[in-house]
């Protein structure tokens, strides 16, 4: 099977800074903190060997890179030797280009020296030297290309500048066909979407088309939204409009509000707000704290490129907004085996700083979590306020209460939905809950952080008011569901039915599973019920766990079996 093909139309294939460095550094060892041992995640090396530029490119190797981790990547050290280039090429029509040309030429805008631009499909969709001719062009010598650095996901290598990115590329064969972000976003332990925090903090966007993965057809399959990239509408040559609009705010920075930005690692939370707060249609604050303006995925149609750059300028160095540092304090437990089947990790997809992502695959119907974004830091001091919104979701059925007079925590309350159109896309369905939290300063709101939950919209659920209001489940079919997709990667087929017992105070009896050859009794434990008396009481029960068996192509089933004695 071909795993990554650049992706044309659905059915067819084809540094120079140093104390941006020590900014690099923390970034890193903060995120290498919530992935390690505390012992492990203490030490990182000195600066690298510098990768000098030469006539807009620089050529890393394993001799001018160096190892950083855990995880383990590599970090490049880019110097960019001064060159007397335009920070645009050619002649467009948009106006955003001479408002461009004017504020870098009255020194009001940094341009893009000192800027890096990457490449990963080898040229399948690319932007070219002459379009920014201030962009350094990032390139990889053979050995690095043999393992892969050049290509796919942005997740081997990190700089000490700003890059902008691109890979037009999916996973199109097998059952686990998806989109790059879709790929990144479902790998096992929540680990794609950790290195693309870590691309975050240093100042990393990359794009990417969501081909197939945001489409009437099948809905929004991205499992989670994320300010770690940006995602665009459609297929091959679908990101280069985004990708435009990148290199222009990057350029557009004042030169010292650039500086501050590389220091205190913000360069990437910046620019995702400039482009999300300056898009067509985002007029007002009330528009930019609204589902409209952070959708998964991004239509080149919504760039409006002269108010990003006026936008971008405007930002003087001490109101340079903050990123949003999320944790979760307590949240709904699911127990494997009981509330859950075949998913010993549980709900969790993914725990990083500005994203958060859960997958409701327990049998309640309501869940609770309390998060806190107490961890964010405005980089001049200034006092924060915290706005937290139902971006997503049915908003009768969510509910967000801020526990502090700033908003600094809330707790979130979300009962069972079903799915909803997108915002901004009516012709395509969501499953997805999104809460997107802002820290204001008194002048900028930030770039989202966001709490996601995903639905399995597969499933069949009857939900019944309990004794104390609360849903609780009636029955629930998780059996595959003719005509909906369900990512395998996080929903293992499961073929049966479970219809739910309560005793007359409203407490889970059990439960009896249908399959295709019969049923099965369960008591409260998950235990299978091998044999009752004359009053209907349990006399022999069985232990079982739920083991994923391949059934081909990367797709899984679930498989009970009794549990082994203990040796």
């Amino acid at each position: 099977m071909t795993l990554f093909r650049p992706v044309l139309s659905p059915g067819l294939r084809a540094g120079s800074h140093a104390g941006s460095y020590a900014g690099l550094l923390a970034a890193l060892l903060a995120c290498a903190a919530a992935l390690a041992p505390p012992a492990a995640a203490q030490t990182l090396p000195d600066l690298p060997d510098a990768a000098v530029a030469h006539d807009g490119i620089v050529l890393l190797t394993p001799d001018n890179t160096r190892q950083v981790g855990p995880p383990a990547r590599r970090l490049a050290h880019v110097v960019f030797p001064a060159r007397s280039v335009p920070v645009l090429g050619g002649d467009p029509p948009d106006p955003a280009y001479a408002m461009l040309r004017r504020m870098v030429a009255a020194g009001q805008a940094a341009g893009n020296s000192g800027d890096l631009y990457e490449n990963r499909d080898h040229s399948h969709s690319s932007l070219s030297h002459e379009a920014f001719p201030q962009l350094t062009h990032v390139r990889y010598d053979a050995r690095l290309r043999a393992q892969g650095f050049d290509y796919g996901l942005p997740l081997e290598m990190l700089f000490d500048a700003p890059v902008i990115g691109n890979a037009s590329l999916a996973q199109t064969g097998g059952p686990l066909w998806r989109s790059l972000p879709r790929l990144a976003l479902t790998m096992k332990d929540g680990a794609g979407a950790h290195l693309l925090f870590q691309n975050y903090a240093s100042g990393q966007i990359h794009v990417f088309p969501e081909h197939r993965d945001h489409d009437p057809e099948y809905g929004d399959l991205l499992p989670a939204n994320t300010p770690y990239m940006l995602i665009s509408q459609g297929s091959s040559g679908s990101d280069r409009p985004h990708l435009r609009a990148l290199a222009m705010i990057l350029a557009a920075f004042r030169p010292d509000t650039k500086a501050v930005l590389r220091e205190t690692g913000l360069i990437a939370p910046t620019v995702q707000m400039v482009y999300r707060r300056a898009r067509v249609g985002v007029r007002s604050r009330a528009a930019y704290l609204s589902g409209g303006a952070h959708p998964s995925v991004f239509r080149d149609s919504d760039i409006a490129l002269a108010r990003m750059v006026g936008l971008a300028n405007s930002i003087l160095p001490g109101e340079v907004p903050p990123m949003v540092r999320l944790a979760v304090l307590e949240e709904t437990a699911s127990r494997e085996g009981v509330d859950h089947f075949g998913a010993p990790s549980g709900e969790v997809l993914f725990d990083t700083p500005s994203a958060i992502a859960r997958v409701w695959r327990s049998r309640r119907g309501r869940r609770v979590m309390v998060v806190t974004a107490a961890g964010t830091r405005d980089p001049n001091g200034r006092a924060l306020r915290f706005d937290w919104v139902v971006l997503r979701g049915d908003p009768e059925r969510v509910t967000v209460q801020p526990l502090m007079p700033d908003g600094r925590a809330a707790r979130i309350v979300i009962d069972w939905q079903e799915p909803r159109p997108t915002p901004g896309a009516p012709d395509i369905v969501s499953d997805r809950v999104d809460i997107g939290v802002f820290a204001n300063n008194g002048i900028h709101d930030s770039a989202p952080a966001f709490i996601s939950v995903l639905l399995p919209r597969h499933e069949r659920r009857i939900y019944e008011p309990g004794p104390d209001g609360t849903p609780r489940i009636a029955s629930l079919d998780r059996a595959p569901r003719p005509g909906v997709y369900a990512d395998p990667r996080l929903f293992p087929e499961t073929p049966w039915r479970d219809v739910y017992r309560y005793d007359a105070d409203g407490r889970l009896e059990g439960w009896v599973r249908h399959r295709a050859d019969g049923t099965t009794e369960y008591d409260a434990d998950g235990n299978r019920i091998l044999s009752r008396d004359a009053r209907g009481v349990a006399l022999e029960t069985l232990a079982v766990r739920y083991l994923p068996e391949p059934v081909g192509g990367g797709a899984v089933r679930l498989r009970e079996e009794a549990v082994p004695p203990a040796q």
